[in-house]
């Protein structure tokens, strides 16, 4: 018997049962905060003031959340993995506790405004959470072996589905709520999408503190803290240049200055690692084939996964028309799909002892799913939608469980949660990865498609696509009409003061291809003699024009981000496909269990034979 099962063998069937439960509270509760946040933002962002900082309240939570993964990974093996999720739960509900606080006392020394306080405190929030799911999956490789573990892995990974609804449906719950004056305190709905983590997360922290076990076997070594430095600085500015991209430009200073920064930094790290025992990511573990490639499948599948489910609602509220909480529950056939290919996979995957049948078969699936995806249009009815969706959750389940399994089943025990916090470390940049390729593809396709579906209005053009600008015409469907009512009231102001002899507006109007000759003619002439009449005729001619144009307008831009997602979603085949060739590519170890009475343990010799048969 190996020492990690002695390690399993001291804890009793009730400590498992309830250190399960508490593992699934925090999973729910890092899964829960990326996607309830999102659905929040418009009410905070007006009552903050902070709309020029928008994109740092996801930003700064990124970026905290993927640097630390890898050195969670690394520090549970020297100080326990008890002891570092009980920190990091202990970090995000102080984090979660100050989001909610934020601007509740005014400006505060050296921070600043609520939305300067809300962007530190969403990254303490990612300092704390980046230890939830890591120390997660690393539990539960020391509670089973891999053929046990399959089945929960599975169970798991569903939790994070369930967050996909969830998430935005608490959100839109608490933003809907408004201000409730609760014992003469004026409560804001939004701190609520913040504050509901405080009993999920304290009632976790309750059973992991008293009920769980000390797990994991306590490594030998130092905290590698210039490693952990490279490390920072390196991923730091690649995050912040993909975030930057598609505002300040590709090509910009900033974004360059950025990569490089990475790229040197990234140097400095292999150097500081090669033949480094106490590596913060040990290099030899890319030597193990099934941990290299396993981990580009996942990044792969990860990517295409967030470009399905990150504009889907957009898909779901601009040309659909669905507010924010419908269109969170239009991906219930997602997560039903993913849910049950999840638990299903988990469960044949510890039976046979195989995993890269399920994970072979769950790509195929999303292929098929995103290449059915790709033919929606605008007039594609929610049933319709809801099969293609539900199509590619089958595909993603057996992905979100089992690449995690293979790595843990191909690594040695010892090295469990370095390769578990390094394949999740990959499984976020490609979500990010994905995320700003697919919205830079997006953005690109909108500024090609909105000038060839809409009509020409005077004084509106499109030279820039704002996404919270089409969201906020998608839910109020008088917007469209506002704006197109208050351009041709402008035009009609032009056409007033041009006849009544402003050099400026006559100047406009003659140079107007829209307004007729005559009218040009009578204007050059200085012929103002009917002009109430010419004015009034005009006044007409536009206010009848109004109901049919917003009409042209409202539908142009229905299909123009229908055609420009199901572009986007035609785009994702192709990282699809290479994520299929780069599996069929993938070894197959069968999975590990615990030796019965009489036989012998596949402990024995576990690191010898692991190593030899992921080489």
């Amino acid at each position: 018997m190996s020492s990690s099962d002695f390690v399993r063998a001291a804890v009793t069937p009730q400590e498992r049962r309830l250190t399960l439960a508490a593992l699934m509270a925090v999973l729910l509760l890092s899964s829960l905060d990326q996607t309830v946040v999102g659905v929040a933002m418009p009410r905070i962002i007006a009552e903050l003031h902070g709309l020029s900082l928008i994109a740092w309240l996801t930003t700064a939570y990124m970026l905290t959340s993927t640097v630390f993964v890898p050195i969670y990974g690394k520090l549970s093996d020297l100080y326990g993995r008890k002891t570092i999720l009980v920190f990091g739960i202990v970090v995000f509900l102080v984090g979660s506790w100050f989001c909610g606080m934020s601007g509740e006392f005014g400006d505060l020394p050296l921070i600043g405004d609520g939305m300067n306080q809300l962007i530190l405190f969403r990254a303490l929030q990612g300092i704390g959470g980046a230890a939830l799911f890591t120390m997660t999956f690393t539990i539960i490789a020391d509670l089973f072996e891999p053929r046990e573990r399959g089945k929960f892995m599975g169970i798991f990974a569903s939790v994070f589905g369930v967050s996909l609804v969830l998430g935005p449906l608490a959100g839109g719950f608490f933003t809907d709520l408004g201000s409730v004056n609760i014992l003469g305190y004026n409560f804001a709905g939004w701190r609520g999408v913040f504050y509901v983590n405080l009993p999920i997360g304290l009632l976790a922290l309750f059973m992991i503190i008293f009920k769980m076990p000390t797990l994991g076997r306590r490594v030998p070594g130092r905290v590698d803290y210039l490693g952990a430095i490279f490390f920072m600085a390196a991923v730091t500015p690649f995050l912040l240049a993909l975030t930057w991209g598609n505002t300040y430009g590709w090509a910009s200073v900033r974004v360059l200055s950025a990569f490089a920064t990475a790229v040197i930094s990234l140097g400095g790290f292999f150097a500081v690692e090669i033949g480094n025992p106490d590596a913060l990511m040990p290099l030899g573990l890319f030597r193990n084939k099934v941990f290299a490639i396993a981990n580009s499948g996942a990044f792969l599948v990860s990517m295409a996964f967030m470009g399905v489910i990150s504009f889907l609602p957009l898909y779901m509220q601009v040309v659909r028309g669905v507010n924010a909480t419908k269109s969170g529950l239009s991906m219930l056939p997602l997560l039903g799909g993913l849910m049950a290919t999840s638990v299903l996979s988990g469960f044949l995957a510890s039976k046979t002892g195989r995993y890269k049948p399920f994970i072979l078969g769950g790509y195929v699936g999303v292929l098929i799913g995103v290449i059915l995806l790709s033919r929606i249009g605008p007039d594609t009815t929610t049933l319709d939608l809801g099969w293609r969706m539900f199509i590619v959750g089958i595909g993603i389940g057996p992905t979100q469980s089992l690449f995690n399994l293979a790595i843990q089943n191909a690594v040695p025990p010892a090295q469990t949660a370095t390769a578990t916090s390094t394949s999740q470390f990959f499984r976020q940049i490609g979500s990010t990865v994905g995320v700003t390729l697919f919205g830079t593809m997006l953005t690109g396709s909108l500024l090609v498609e909105l000038p060839k579906q809409l009509p020409v209005v005077p004084g509106m053009s499109v030279g820039k696509v704002d996404m919270g600008e089409a969201q906020s015409q998608a839910m109020n469907p008088n917007r469209i009409h506002d704006r197109v009512a208050q351009a041709f009231d402008d035009q009609y102001q032009q056409f007033d003061r041009a006849y009544h002899g402003n050099p400026a507006a006559v100047t406009a109007v003659l140079d107007n291809p829209a307004v007729p000759d005559g009218m040009k003619t009578k204007l050059r002439a200085g012929d103002t003699s009917n002009a109430d009449q010419t004015l009034k005729a005009i006044r007409q001619a536009l206010d009848h024009r109004l109901p049919d144009l917003v009409a042209k307008l409202e539908r142009g831009t229905r299909v123009a981000f229908s055609n420009s997602i199901t572009g986007m979603f035609k785009n994702s085949w192709a990282i699809v496909a290479l994520g299929i060739l780069i599996v069929l590519f993938l070894p197959e170890i069968p999975l590990r269990h615990r030796a019965k009475p009489g036989e012998a343990s596949d402990g024995a010799d576990d690191e010898t034979h692991i190593v030899a048969a992921a080489e």
